[in-house]
């Protein structure tokens, strides 16, 4: 099995703003440009135009609703690998392909040596790891680690392909073993969750929790008012109730 690192010089991660992620899963899309420009080992697609296609992602993103009995909200939840400080990942690992860097904490795996047993994935309580069928080997986030520290971009451009990306701002990439960096700095701010910490593992990567949607009585008597008026409309003169809809829009935007 594989040794973990005694401790890591920094902890490079991901800190993940819940409340301005509009699921537009441009992290998804350049996660996967990003890391399918390797000729030898990019991210398989599965019957990309078949009936069922399916593929290789180091980011997925989930939807979920939730309501408080006021409002509710929907809340888009990125899922990617955590690179956590005690990865049992990587000591389940009989080879040594995943290993945990020194330098920056970054978990990876090496292609070279990793027999596609799969020991990984089963150890990985985030369900970060994604195995490619094609090339029988594990894959999982790298933090674009091959852009990171690529000295023929320019600065700014040293950052993970889905921070880049993100339209909203609502991923940004740090050394949250600094106090001072921007991570550290937001993530305490603003409570940042560590996702399933009870396990043990100490991800480092960060969740900030979406803030709840206050909405006053009035606000809510209004709402309420304006549904029931919706609600009241009768089709006539052959109107269609989507007519009676925008008839009643219309009223009320002018």
């Amino acid at each position: 099995m594989t040794d973990l690192p005694s401790g890591t010089d920094k902890k490079l991660g991901l800190l993940i703003d819940l409340d301005i992620c509009v699921g537009c899963h441009g992290c998804v899309t350049s996660c996967k440009e990003w890391n399918s420009t390797d000729d030898n080992l990019p991210l398989s697609d599965f019957d990309s135009y078949g009936e069922a296609p399916d593929g290789i992602f180091l980011n997925r993103v989930h939807g979920y609703e939730t309501d408080d009995g006021i409002s509710s909200q929907t809340v888009h939840f990125p899922r990617s690998c955590l690179h956590c400080e005690q990865p049992e990942c990587v000591t389940v690992c009989p080879t040594g392909a995943s290993y945990k860097r020194q330098e920056d904490g970054i978990v990876l795996v090496n292609p070279e040596t990793c027999i596609g047993c799969k020991l990984c994935s089963w150890a990985c309580p985030y369900g970060a790891r994604e195995y490619d069928h094609k090339q029988g080997i594990m894959k999982k986030c790298t933090l674009c680690v091959d852009r990171i520290y690529n000295e023929e971009l320019e600065e700014e451009d040293r950052k993970p392909a889905c921070v880049l990306a993100c339209p909203t701002s609502a991923r940004l990439f740090g050394d949250f073993s600094d106090p001072q960096s921007d991570v550290s700095i937001l993530s305490e701010k603003r409570g940042g969750v560590a996702l399933m910490d009870n396990l043990g593992y100490k991800p480092v990567n960060r969740y900030l929790p979406p803030r709840k949607k206050h909405i006053t009585s009035e606000q809510n008597s209004k709402n309420n008012a304006n549904l029931q008026r919706f609600s009241d409309l009768k089709p006539s003169n052959g109107n269609s109730k989507l007519e009676n809809f925008f008839s009643w829009l219309d009223q009320k935007l002018s």
